[in-house]
């Protein structure tokens, strides 16, 4: 499995908290900077237990590698795990992220036009 970039120490997390840019929902909350293109992913002892919190990292890293095509590359983004993450499966974390990464401008998929669609 190829390494997803990260953000490793305290410096780097603390440059994208500073730039006080966020949006959140019932499972998460993502802040964005500019940057290298890296991830960094919290989850606090209060969301639930080691293994719910590993499990929420591994999610939020395959919603990433899954999606990393339409996220820019110059941005940094932090995601942070809220307690209604806790029950959730992928498919909402993933969505979840996808949503907020769009109301910060970062996710970037092209739809495809439905016209095209039907006169094939």
């Amino acid at each position: 499995m190829r390494n997803i970039p990260s953000l490793r120490n305290r410096e780097e997390f603390d440059a994208v908290y500073q730039k006080h840019c966020s949006y959140a929902d019932s499972n998460l909350i993502v802040y964005c900077a500019d940057g290298s293109g890296k991830i960094g992913i919290v989850c606090s002892k209060k969301v639930g237990n080691s293994v719910v919190r590993h499990r929420f990292a591994r999610l939020v890293r395959e919603a990433y590698r899954l999606n990393q095509e339409y996220i820019r590359k110059d941005k940094d983004i932090i995601v942070l795990a809220r307690k209604g993450a806790k029950d959730q499966g992928f498919t909402e974390i993933e969505s979840s992220f996808i949503h907020l990464l769009k109301r910060h401008s970062v996710y970037q998929k092209e739809e495809k036009d439905s016209s095209q669609t039907m006169k094939n």
